[in-house]
């Protein structure tokens, strides 16, 4: 950032200025020797302990460490779990608190194999020489050696640049380092499947528009061997609005014996603010008829049409659905349509459609996205209609063999996003909305996972 000084780091970042370089550890050469020079704005943590002054030091690294030798810090996941896999020994005695909370327990799975297991891209195939179709992606020990080649491509890669004679005269250090980075995400990957083979399924492969092969996921099904080098702490406070014991024990391997579980009696919100409607309109699970699609579209536009005047938001299980609805809706109730994911088909992110969404006060999301996550707080949402109930894809082999080995982990993930979806639009005790379920899937649902609804919601499930 040499050709701008910015004195307030809070206005550096909302005008997305950054480190150029990136490089925080850079390898050079000085008399004729290989050294790691490390960036002159990168603090030492002993440095933040002392509280010596690091006002010029690197904005992240101030956080993190910050952070690190505070008595109290707050951490995404993606962060903490990036340290406690890769950086434990190195911070240690900065890691030793007596308590944890992880906020947002229900989502803690996917956290977790985040960090567990590889996606391996076309993009990494080829720069290593490999074609995806010379392996069979059925078999788990043909992929631990398509890994095992990737890794050895790395390494050698990495051999071959550092005795070659360019790098002699002009070392590049950061194509160096990049080189590593790719071969160490390969080698802890290839360590966490071949431990336990029979604990990872290999997702069917993903394809393009074209049908030629994109990527592969190989994750684990049973996380619960993982969870403890993640949770160390001798305390440890689960959070979540949508959490059942039993489930949530069997998923992480947990003790229900060393649990204490709190179920809050009742929900703070009033009734008359959050009722749910179960109008059960058709079933809309495996083998639904086009019929079935239609009448439940056509309850949409009615509702739609009823809440003319108003922001809403409508839930369903997958994109083709959402522009199935839209296809189907009245030309006027199409007008008031905003489709919106993370990606979007006009190259808008998830928070530029939500902007939209706010500047247009009839304004509807549709989305298979926004089942958590989101706050559609007051008049951003006045009504939510959830076309279909979200149960998890189980034509993903991952999902079709946990099913199996875990049938309460499917009923318990459908519900824990029915639950997160009621409460996008009731965001506070003065707040207000009307839920809508059309699916008559809901009520199997409910049946199967009476024993793990939280009590807050029995009042509008009626199940006082």
């Amino acid at each position: 950032m040499d050709s701008e000084k910015v004195t307030i780091p809070r206005r550096a970042m909302r005008w997305g200025l950054t480190c150029d370089k990136g490089q925080c550890e850079e390898k050079t050469t000085k008399n004729g020797k290989e050294i790691t020079e490390i960036c002159k704005y990168k603090p030492k943590i002993s440095s933040i302990e002392e509280n010596e002054d690091c006002s010029d030091a690197c904005l992240y690294y101030l956080q993190k460490y910050q952070a690190l030798v505070s008595a109290h810090s707050l951490w995404n996941y993606h962060s903490y779990f990036q340290i406690m896999k890769y950086n434990r020994k190195l911070f240690a005695k900065y890691l030793e608190r007596k308590v944890s909370i992880f906020d947002e327990a229900h989502k803690i799975e996917d956290q977790v194999i985040q960090f567990v297991g590889i996606d391996v891209f076309k993009g990494q195939l080829e720069e290593c020489g490999l074609k995806f179709n010379d392996y069979d992606s059925s078999d788990i020990d043909s992929m631990i050696t398509m890994i095992d080649t990737m890794a050895d491509y790395y390494s050698a890669r990495i051999r071959d640049i550092k005795e070659s004679r360019e790098f002699q005269r002009n070392p590049d250090y950061e194509q160096i380092s990049k080189l590593e980075r790719k071969y160490e995400r390969v080698a802890n990957a290839r360590v966490d499947i071949v431990t336990d083979k029979e604990n990872f399924v290999i997702n069917n492969p993903e394809n393009d528009v074209y049908g030629d092969f994109r990527s592969i996921s190989i994750k684990p099904i049973d996380i619960s061997s993982f969870v403890k080098s993640f949770f160390t702490s001798e305390y440890q406070i689960f959070m979540s609005a949508t959490l059942d014991k039993k489930s949530f024990c069997e998923n992480t391997g947990m003790s229900q014996d060393e649990i204490a579980f709190v179920d809050t009696p009742k929900s703070p919100f009033p009734i008359e603010s959050r009722r749910i409607n179960f109008l059960n309109v058709r079933r809309l699970s495996y083998g639904a008829t086009q019929e079935d699609e239609l009448e439940v579209i056509k309850k949409i536009d009615e509702l739609l049409t009823e809440h003319s005047d108003e922001r809403g938001l409508v839930l369903t299980s997958s994109i083709s659905r959402c522009y199935n609805i839209l296809k189907h809706l009245s030309q006027q109730n199409k007008e008031r349509i905003k489709i919106c994911h993370s990606v979007n088909a006009d190259g808008k992110t998830q928070e530029q459609v939500l902007a939209e969404h706010k500047e247009n006060n009839s304004s509807v999301l549709l989305s298979s996205s926004l089942w958590e996550g989101v706050d559609l707080k007051d008049d951003l949402s006045r009504f939510q209609i959830i076309a279909k109930v979200p149960y998890p894809n189980y034509m993903e082999k991952r999902v079709n063999v946990k099913m199996k080995k875990f049938p309460l982990w499917y009923t318990s993930q459908t519900l824990m996003k029915l639950l997160q979806g009621f409460g996008r639009s009731i965001r506070s005790e003065d707040d207000w909305a009307v839920t809508y379920v059309l699916d008559t899937a809901v009520n199997n649902v409910l049946f199967k996972a009476q024993d793990m609804i939280p009590k807050s919601y029995y009042d509008v499930l009626n199940l006082n």
